[in-house]
């Protein structure tokens, strides 16, 4: 159920509304917006009797929700949510491009391309540390030393960290480095893993599973909110499909889909939805053509062999990519 409340209501009113909920033996969730304030409910297993809110003072509405997800979608919130991250914002009218090297190898190869990131002007460097790989003898990556890599990163260039967590104790070593917690598509449904990032005080990033509907990738997104961090952003990177021609089929059909559906911002991995080198620009400058928030894209030095992913850009082909999209990103939203 949606509590909506009127244009004047004070936070008194929202307070009163609250603590009725608290009695009820339900979790009350306020999202506040420009013109009024919604407050969603969860933990109930029946319907719940609107008239415990109708006759409030400064209730406009109760709001029966039949989707399997309250705190997601445009019902609760019309407005889009904008996550903010120091300085820098995705959800709102800048495109935000997050980048940088798959995997964190050694200190100099990820300051260098950390030096070109923040050279094209972008906010947020992505780097990974714990990397869940198909083969158990395949490289796992550096764990909490890249962790101590990026937070340099941080401090001599400026750049918001956005990694990936694989386990719940990931998830605290992340806290204590990092700006953004990343769960990726392996993950995506990982229950435990989800409830833990909703009780952390950074924004989380769920990228979509390799066969996830958006049902359930929104789904995924409430597990995160129901514990009480609204600062989701979602991301496309391929689900997987009858082609063999690269690694994912890139779903940008998905973007106008959720935009119907969810206030939650919305970004797309062009890198792993393409798979391929000479893919991930030309799958960039679409997905803008449909309205993303932000894009993230892998980027590294081309001495770097240690993981050898064939999806990486050089920096030259970056900041080339950065030039285009923001030319298309202007032009669609001047």
């Amino acid at each position: 159920m949606l509590v909506v409340m009127k244009a004047d209501a004070t936070s008194r009113d929202i307070e009163e509304v609250v603590r009725v909920i608290t009695e009820l033996g339900f979790k009350a969730h306020v999202m506040p917006g420009p013109t009024r304030t919604a407050i969603g409910i969860t933990g109930n297993r029946d319907a719940i009797d609107s008239s415990h809110f109708e006759n409030m003072h400064g209730v406009a509405e109760a709001i029966r929700v039949s989707k399997p997800y309250k705190l997601t979608t445009l019902d609760l919130k019309p407005e889009k949510t904008v996550v903010r991250v120091g300085d820098a914002s995705i959800g709102d009218h800048d495109l935000a491009i997050i980048a940088g090297p798959c995997a964190v190898e050694t200190r100099e190869q990820t300051f260098a391309v950390a030096e070109v990131i923040r050279n094209s002007g972008a906010q947020f460097f992505r780097g990974g540390v714990f990397k869940p790989r198909t083969p158990p003898t395949a490289f796992q990556g550096l764990g909490e030393e890249g962790l101590q890599i990026l937070a340099e990163v941080r401090e001599r260039y400026g750049l918001n960290i956005v990694t990936e967590v694989v386990d719940e104790h990931s998830v605290g070593l992340v806290e204590r480095y990092a700006d953004i917690i990343q769960i990726g598509a392996r993950n995506m449904q990982n229950f435990s893993l989800l409830r833990r990032a909703g009780r952390s005080r950074l924004p989380v990033l769920i990228k979509r599973g390799l066969g996830a509907t958006i049902d359930e990738w929104l789904l995924a997104a409430e597990y995160v909110m129901i514990e009480g961090n609204y600062n989701v952003i979602l991301c496309e990177r391929g689900v997987r499909t009858f082609s063999d021609y690269n690694n994912e089929t890139l779903d940008l059909a998905v973007v106008p889909a959720v935009r119907s559906i969810s206030h939650l911002p919305l970004i797309v991995d062009s890198s792993h939805g393409a798979g391929k080198n000479y893919l991930v620009t030309p799958l960039a400058r679409a997905s803008v053509a449909v309205g993303i928030d932000g894009l993230m894209v892998e980027v590294n030095e081309p001495t770097s062999t240690r993981l050898n992913n064939v999806q990486e850009l050089t920096p030259d082909q970056f900041m080339q990519m950065v030039s285009e999209v923001r030319a298309i990103h202007e032009l669609i939203f001047p």
